[in-house]
């Protein structure tokens, strides 16, 4: 066949399928959130696109809205392993979901106005973390998907009739913190020789406060350790708090989790080492500050989880039927050059169990 005779019978081909085009309605189909549009699937496929390609070029991105307890700096190397799990699952940031965050720079008071802005801007899904992100979220909306990490009990907390089957608009990651407590509290008497006062350090605006005191207490009386407690919500109130533990000639301080003392975890590390107070935290992060030792979740990982349950929504699936995840591992880190400075040895049973020892 002559070029001629085939520019022809091209041209007569687009001819009649302008014509189908303009005399018939145009025929577009929502599916899974992404319009599928006739014209450019026949058009995609007549260039022998990949299917994967003329998909993510009619998918409305989504509108993943981040409401964080913490400043930007300092979520943002979670932020970037969520990304970057989101990369490995398919999504492209810019293409297939646009971020909308909101950051309480550690004031978690701030939280609920936050969330309310996410919901306001009508985003598809909220991710959040901690208990006071959570609750912030859970009461902006009980329609918008919200997934969570480092919650403590969310079925305690109201966020979950059960964790097998959430049955409301929240699922996401526990940090089963209530259930280390009495591991936490043994590694350290281990790490610290004659621990009798044992100091504690909480936050009286977190939830999961009042059950602080009742959670340690039989742990304690195991060990035969007495419990000093203090407080402190805001940078001002720290100095406060380490006069009032030292006055009551506590052995060691155990920082409670918390958004606010995660996020004042270099000035807890100071003041601890400043009073001669070894210090245990429920994150690595707060050991790489100066602390003497954590035990506790990967938090890294935990974002990389969380990429999976925000997946699983954009393609439709309910909160009220993803199961809860608890994490199976848990990490003893200890700090030598904080071990060192309080004079002292780390014994070699805990050097085993260590995931990691930090020298800086």
């Amino acid at each position: 066949m002559s070029d001629r005779k085939m520019t022809a019978q091209g041209a007569l081909v687009f001819t009649c399928w302008t014509k189908r085009a303009i005399t018939r309605r145009r025929v577009d189909r929502l599916e899974g959130g992404i319009v599928v549009n006739r014209r450019n699937v026949l058009v995609g496929m007549s260039l022998g696109w990949p299917a994967s390609s003329w998909v993510h070029a009619q998918r409305a991105p989504r509108t993943l809205g981040t409401l964080s307890p913490y400043t930007s700096a300092q979520s943002k190397p979670y932020g970037d392993v969520l990304f970057e799990a989101m990369q490995d699952l398919g999504y492209t940031r810019g293409r297939d979901y646009v971020l909308v965050d909101r950051y309480a720079d550690g004031k978690v008071e701030r939280l609920p106005g936050l969330a309310e802005e996410l919901v306001a801007l009508k985003v598809d899904l909220i991710e959040t973390s901690t208990t006071n992100g959570a609750l912030a979220a859970q009461r902006a909306t009980s329609v918008i998907p919200i997934v969570f990490e480092s919650v403590s009990d969310p079925v305690r907390s109201g966020f979950a009739d059960s964790l097998s089957h959430p049955g409301h608009n929240m699922t996401g990651l526990s940090n089963s913190t209530a259930d280390l407590t009495g591991k936490r509290i043994q590694l350290f008497k281990q790490m610290v020789p004659g621990l009798k006062r044992l100091g504690v350090l909480s936050n009286p605006a977190n939830p999961n406060y009042p059950s602080v005191h009742s959670t340690m207490q039989p742990v304690a009386e195991q060990l035969d350790l007495r419990l000093l407690f203090a407080t402190a919500s805001t940078p001002d109130e720290l100095p406060g708090a380490f006069l009032a533990l030292a006055q009551q000639q506590a052995d060691a301080v155990s920082v409670s989790p918390d958004a606010f003392l995660w996020s004042a975890g270099k000035q807890i590390a100071a003041l601890a080492l400043a009073h001669r107070m070894p210090s245990m935290f429920g994150l690595p992060e707060n050991v790489r500050d100066g602390g003497l030792m954590s035990y506790g979740i990967d938090s890294f990982n935990t974002f990389r989880q969380l990429a999976k349950y925000v997946d699983k929504v954009f393609k439709g699936a309910r909160p009220a039927d993803m199961p809860i995840e608890q994490p199976s591992k848990f990490d003893l880190i200890i700090n030598r050059k904080t071990a060192g400075a309080l004079g002292l040895k780390i014994p070699q049973e805990l050097v085993l169990q260590a995931e990691k020892l930090i020298d800086s």
